[in-house]
This record gives structure tokens, sequence and C-alpha cells, in this order.
């Protein structure tokens, strides 16, 4: 049985895949946990990136009292702004790109590049995405809550599939068989 698996490339990918993901989140749950120094880290360097961008293009961001702990909240002054948590700050979605590029087969001196690379990719898309949900709560708050559910999750999660056919098809040297 487990070598009618090994050969049935999409079915033993999948199960890589899922297992790899159990582990990530194993180890999360049960090492890392939430709101762990990597979640913090994530979140300052979104936040700060973020704010030091609108303030670049004209934006006053809005002063919060100093007993209050800033850590995850980028707002434009006259906004309500967007507090980021741990579940926002794209630790998530890097362990979903990292597992399935471990996963599927490829050269590892390709991965040791491109995971990196990806992973960069996606925090630098995360931090448009913070400026984009800011810039909504400041210009149009009535849609922040549907962006930030739907239009900005479809966008992330879309760019990290986009990324694994770039592996998948041009950069993992696996021939994929075609029927025509």
């Amino acid at each position: 049985m487990l070598q009618k698996i090994t050969e049935n490339k999409g079915l033993f990918f999948l199960i890589k895949a899922f297992f790899l993901y159990l582990v990530w989140v194993l180890a999360y749950r049960l090492f890392l946990h939430e709101d762990s120094a990597i979640d913090y880290w994530l979140i300052n360097n979104l936040t700060s990136i973020a704010a030091n961008t609108l303030q670049f293009f004209g934006y006053k961001m809005m002063l919060l009292p100093s007993d209050v702990s800033t850590m995850g909240v980028v707002g434009i002054d006259g906004s309500h702004g967007v507090l980021i948590g741990y579940p926002c700050n794209g630790l998530e979605l890097f362990a979903l790109f990292t597992g399935f590029v471990i996963a599927y087969p490829g050269k590892l001196s390709n991965k040791l590049w491109f995971i990196p690379a990806g992973l960069l990719s996606i925090h630098l898309l995360n931090i448009l995405r913070v400026i984009g949900l800011a810039l909504l709560s400041y210009h149009a708050p009535e849609k922040l809550e549907f962006n930030h559910t739907y239009t900005f999750t479809f966008i992330v999660y879309s760019y990290v599939f986009f990324l694994w056919i770039i592996w998948a098809l041009k950069l993992s040297g696996v021939q994929v068989k075609s029927d025509a």
C-alpha cells in the first residue's frame, strides 16, 4: 500500500503537505504559542514599515497614549486605525508556503533560495495589505471589514498559490505530463 501511495505523486504530495502542516500547527501550539517572540517581531515589523510608508506619503499617523501598547496598531490620524494581531501577521502563510515547496519535489539548491525569496515577497505583500487597510480605515471605513475579510484574504492566498505554481511549473525541475 505504501508503494502505491508513493507512486501516485499527487496523493504523495498532498500527504506530505498535510503532514508538514500538521507538524507546523503542533509545533506552533505546543512550543511557540500564539503571541510568541516571532509573532511580536512580525507585527512590529509590519506596523513600523506600514506607518513609516504612510508618513512618507504625507499621512499623519495617530498618536496613542504612552500607557497604551501600540504593538499592532497602524492608523492615520482621524481614523480608527487597524489592529494587527497574530492571526494576520503572515506567519501561517509562511508555514503554508514553505510546506508546499518542501513537500513538492525539486532541487534543494532551488528550494534554498526560493523559500526565503517567497517569504520576503509574502511579507512585503502583507505590508501592502496593512497599508491598504489603514487607508481604507481613513478614507472609507465602511468598506474596511469587507475588504479585510474577503478582498485582501483572496489576494494574499492567491499570491501564495501563484508562488507555488511558479515553483511547481518553472523552478522545481519536475516535468509535468501533458495528455495532449
